[in-house]
């Protein structure tokens, strides 16, 4: 059994092109949105450009890392969105967010079977398995925000 390729088929899942889990992904539910109904505010909740912003902050640190760099990402600045004002520059963002998946996946993907059990940087911070296994319910559970939030801010319009 190939763990790097599976795991990597349900990041880009959650991320791309998938639908088994949530009947949805990243990709597709952010097509859907403006950049105006990204940076609407519903209460205290997130923006949908702020969750875009914190996915790709772990994503690309923890990509950082698959491609034998350090970890450099820090907790509290996974949420320090840049301002987002024009469509061009929502587009922007999303298309990174959708290039460093892409090249997470494939990064797990080319993960020798055995480096899933080793430790990933720190002893406190498990195995590469634990990280990566992490990395697709982060996902996942910020999804289920997006979702949320779209259908909020549509009953608000």
């Amino acid at each position: 059994m190939n763990h790097p390729k599976i795991l990597s088929d349900r990041f880009r899942e959650v991320m791309l092109n998938g639908t088994w889990i949530a009947n949805t992904n990243f990709k597709d539910q952010l097509s859907q949105v403006s950049c105006r109904q990204a940076t609407s505010k519903v209460g205290e909740l997130n923006t949908i450009a702020n969750l875009t912003f914190h996915i790709n902050y772990y994503i690309a640190g923890v990509l950082q890392v698959l491609n034998g760099g350090s970890l450099d990402i820090r907790d509290k600045f996974s949420f320090d969105c840049p301002s987002i004002s024009t469509a061009e520059e929502w587009e922007t963002m999303k298309n990174d967010l959708y290039k460093n998946a892409d090249l997470f996946a494939a990064a797990v993907e080319l993960l020798p079977g055995e480096k899933l059990d080793e430790g990933f940087i720190d002893e406190k911070y498990g195995t590469y398995l634990r990280n990566i296994e992490g990395m697709i319910e982060h996902c996942y559970y910020h999804l289920g925000q997006v979702v949320l939030i779209r259908k909020m801010i549509g009953t608000l319009s």
